[in-house]
């Protein structure tokens, strides 16, 4: 691949078990407060999804903004710089569905999951 391939960046970002999730969440819901998301996606640690939302507000893909209150309330929302993501973050959700189908088409459904 050459040096000139940008790929490699935006996976970097992008690339890991938990942050496609978080984007797709936050990206159809709007705006989510962490306990949202922890219920949304129940297999992640408290420690894991907040690495991860750290990442992300720090690549500036999300916002956080913490009222003063108590309990304290934070939401998690897309930057408008990170909607730039949803075309992406879309397309490759339908290649995922029609990887599924075709993976069943081969194998049928058991052997394809």
């Amino acid at each position: 691949m050459s040096n000139d391939c940008k790929v490699e960046t935006a996976l970097d970002i992008l690339v890991g078990k938990w942050k496609p999730v978080i984007l797709y969440h936050i990206l159809s819901n709007g705006i989510l407060r962490f306990s949202e998301l922890q219920r949304l996606i129940p297999d992640i640690t408290k420690k894991m999804l907040t690495s991860q939302l750290r990442e992300l507000e720090y690549h500036d893909i999300i916002n956080r903004k913490i009222y003063a209150q108590i309990p304290p309330k934070v939401e998690y929302s897309m930057t408008e710089y990170g909607k730039g993501l949803m075309p992406l973050l879309e397309s490759m959700h339908n290649w995922g569905l029609a990887h599924i189908e075709h993976l069943n088409e081969i194998y049928g459904e058991e052997e394809a999951k």
